[in-house]
């Protein structure tokens, strides 16, 4: 039976998959491996199915000269050294779809949060000063009737903009790739360039992937381009912000609040952050969802078995490789 090693425990379904057609042996520990501990425990592995807090890279794969596919049990997959796989001849898998609106559920979620300081009111009742009803207590901002700006609309993003219909929002988009005509109609959105999008939103949602192109792609001036009234909320990857020029923002009051489910140098947070009460932070939960995540560990393992025996990998990210 093949070796595989799973850097984390998953859902037990998908262990259960695993378990009955290889050898399998997961990481023990409820924590995130060092590199060292990873290639003790895996080095003669032939599949790997991992998180992306695991950082496959070159020097890991020389390492590993049995692995024949990495499954990684995540849509994005900016943790792993695609081209490195590729001229090694590793097949690299991800599991998109199933997490859609679960994650667009959570930036919903977020959104609400921060715009109605639901965070900061509960601390203030859990503190015991909440003493009577008072008319200037938690003034937050009206979400019905505002623009939404969805940055990114694959996916996740599509699934964002639908949801504003139920708040009479009106939506504006930028994404790389224009929707068709079609597309906008259908979904009630229209294209803006960057610029004039952070112009008009009243709140911001981010859905992009993370690569060169989108590494800080809200920075300082991109932040000042914000209305004071506006919020930013990023369930993508949390180096498509510059997070110290968004605490700089927030400390300054040059926008009304954020809301973040991830961060630049996870989980490390950028100095100044946790000390804000204009910002709602979450641990990185967009998918935590019993159903959601279940199901992304059993596409995992399903992408992995198939290329453990040869067959075609439902969701390979690596289509170039010569299987």
């Amino acid at each position: 039976m093949k070796k595989v090693y799973v850097t984390r425990r998953i859902p037990q379904p998908a262990l259960d998959l695993l378990e009955a057609e290889c050898c399998l042996e997961v990481n023990p520990h409820d924590r995130v491996l060092g590199r060292e501990e990873l290639l003790e425990a895996a080095s003669d592995a032939e599949g790997l199915l991992c998180l992306l807090t695991d950082q496959v890279d070159a020097d890991l794969l020389d390492q590993m000269p049995r692995l024949k596919i990495v499954a990684n049990c995540a849509v994005g997959f900016d943790n792993i050294d695609i081209p490195a796989c590729t001229t090694r001849g590793v097949a690299v898998s991800n599991t998109p779809g199933v997490l859609t609106e679960t994650t667009a559920d959570m930036a919903w979620a977020l959104l609400m949060t921060a715009a109605r300081k639901v965070v900061e009111a509960d601390r203030y009742v859990r503190d015991g000063k909440f003493k009577a009803w008072a008319p200037m207590l938690f003034l937050g901002q009206e979400v019905n009737h505002r623009v939404l700006g969805v940055i990114g609309m694959g996916r996740i993003g599509r699934a964002v903009a639908r949801r504003a219909s139920g708040f009479n929002m009106g939506v504006v988009y930028h994404d790389a790739s224009r929707l068709t005509p079609e597309e906008e109609r259908q979904l009630g959105v229209e294209y803006r360039d960057l610029k004039d999008l952070l112009q008009e939103a009243d709140y911001i949602s981010l859905h992009v992937p993370l690569n060169d192109q989108t590494r800080h792609l809200i920075g300082a001036q991109e932040l000042k381009l914000m209305k004071k009234s506006a919020y930013l909320v990023n369930t993508s990857r949390g180096p498509v912000i510059d997070e110290k020029a968004l605490v700089r923002a927030l400390t300054n009051n040059d926008l009304a609040g954020a809301a973040l489910d991830v961060y630049e140098n996870e989980p490390e947070l950028a100095p100044g952050l946790v000390e804000l009460d204009n910002v709602t932070l979450a641990p990185h939960i967009a998918s935590a969802t019993v159903q959601t995540r279940t199901k992304m560990a059993v596409m995992a393992a399903e992408n992995l078995l198939a290329g453990l025996k040869g067959e075609k990998i439902p969701n390979l990210v690596n289509k170039e490789l010569k299987l």
